[in-house]
């Protein structure tokens, strides 16, 4: 040890730990985790304890590798759970078992595995537990000595916290590099750096991502403390699984079917979905059954009946896309439907009067029959507009009920614009019977 590193030490006593663990943590954060350890073995451990929970859960989890499992012991069965449950997530795994192994204390173990475990794919799940912040009055020459001791590219961006450890600011690595040597931080960061609480949802994380352009995102708890990173490559991985979900659900498969689920798992998730599917279906069915008579004359309706459906379908698919990804990324809410339904009505009016235009063309080349022509121009109007009303309106109404707008929306859907395809369709055909 260095003669400076030495004065440091004897600066480190019973005292100033126990009435400045906050100026203490500035220096033992500066040392080695082997010299720290060193120093707070022989401290009463309820003076340490000052200093244990203001270290990040990086160096902590770095200076618990440096006691002996005795420490190790009495330091988990006095801390507080959630200080404890940081350093331990902040080990690898193997580590981690073994120490919690060392625990003989029932509640104290209990306690610590409750405090790390989130629901799975939340934030807290999902964070980087290596987590290392800094002090605003720190200089930039005392950041880099520290960097220079850690992993490389763990850091893009570097975080501030008081002496609470609570998340203060953030500062980019381009700005501490170009910086002078003397200068403190607080002179570098920004303040009130984008963040997310523990228990945020996958949904939350993606529509953060989505919106704030950020790399990476530190992950606080329900004090504040910054406790761990999102990772740029997490918050991708979240944004593609989140989006593969919902590819699912809307067409009633659930989320936690993969492509290898067994048969029977997969059977049962899907069964009740197309069992309703199937009763949409017959009133679909019922629809056209209203008009037998109809088609029964004129045989040409049944060959178009295909057209309309389809065309309807697509349009509501089309406004149920952008309407879903409008509320998962909070840039409409329920209360604007008003707006919303008006501006799908005129997009279907204007998209049917363009479809029907050219359906018209095909339609009268194909019949030679200006009346079937007429018939099914309106009835793509109509089915237009309403195929796209209804693509915004039924994620709104699932939203108001307090279901997931992505649930089986497309089943709905599917049976709303058939019904409207085929009542317009075979409607204004019995309407201009006449023409036909």
């Amino acid at each position: 040890m260095s003669e400076a590193d030495s004065d440091i030490n004897h600066a480190l006593n019973h005292f100033f730990i126990d009435r400045y663990p906050a100026d203490a943590v500035r220096k033992l954060e500066q040392l080695s985790s082997g010299e720290v350890a060193e120093i707070l073995k022989t401290k009463p451990l309820g003076t340490a304890l000052k200093v244990w929970r203001r270290f990040s859960p990086y160096f902590g989890a770095r200076l618990m590798k440096e006691m002996d499992p005795e420490y190790r012991v009495k330091l988990l069965g006095q801390i507080e759970p959630n200080f404890g449950a940081s350093f331990l997530k902040a080990l690898d795994e193997e580590l981690r078992l073994e120490i919690l192994d060392q625990v003989q204390e029932r509640f104290v173990k209990n306690d610590l595995i409750r405090a790390m475990s989130y629901q799975e794919q939340s934030a807290g799940a999902l964070m980087d537990a290596r987590a290392m912040y800094f002090r605003p009055d720190m200089t930039v020459g005392e950041v880099i000595s520290i960097l220079r001791g850690r992993p490389h590219g763990m850091y893009r961006k570097l975080y501030t916290v008081n002496d609470e450890n609570q998340l203060h600011g953030i500062i980019d690595m381009e700005d501490v590099a170009l910086a002078d040597h003397a200068a403190t931080l607080s002179t570098l960061e920004r303040h009130n750096p984008i963040c997310v609480d523990a228990d945020a949802s996958r949904e939350e994380l993606v529509q953060i991502f989505e919106s704030q352009k950020v790399t990476d995102l530190p992950v606080i708890d329900v004090s504040r403390r910054f406790i761990g990173i999102l990772r740029y490559h997490v918050l991708i991985d979240a944004a593609l699984e989140e989006s593969s979900v919902d590819m699912q659900t809307m067409v009633g498969v659930s989320k936690d079917e993969r492509a290898l689920s067994p048969a029977f798992f997969a059977t049962r998730k899907r069964l009740p979905w197309l069992e309703i599917n199937l009763a949409t279906a017959f009133l679909a069915a019922a629809v056209v059954g209203l008009f037998e008579h109809t088609i029964a004359q004129y045989t040409a309706l049944a060959v178009l009946l295909p057209v309309v459906a389809g065309q309807s379908g697509n349009t509501g698919a089309q406004s149920l896309a952008v309407t879903m990804r409008g509320l998962a990324l909070r840039e409409i809410y329920p209360r604007m439907w008003p707006r919303i339904l008006l501006k799908e009505f005129n997009v279907g009016v204007m998209n049917g009067i363009a479809i029907a235009l050219t359906t018209g063309v095909g339609v009268y080349i194909w019949s030679k029959s200006v009346g079937l022509t007429i018939v099914i121009m309106i009835s793509m109007v109509m089915s237009m507009a309403i195929a796209s009303v209804s693509g915004a309106l039924i994620p709104i109404m699932l939203t108001v009920s307090g279901q997931d707008p992505a649930q089986s929306s497309s089943i709905f859907l599917t049976t709303v614009t058939d019904i409207a395809g085929f009542f317009s369709f075979l409607g204004i055909a019995t309407l201009f019977i006449h023409m036909l």
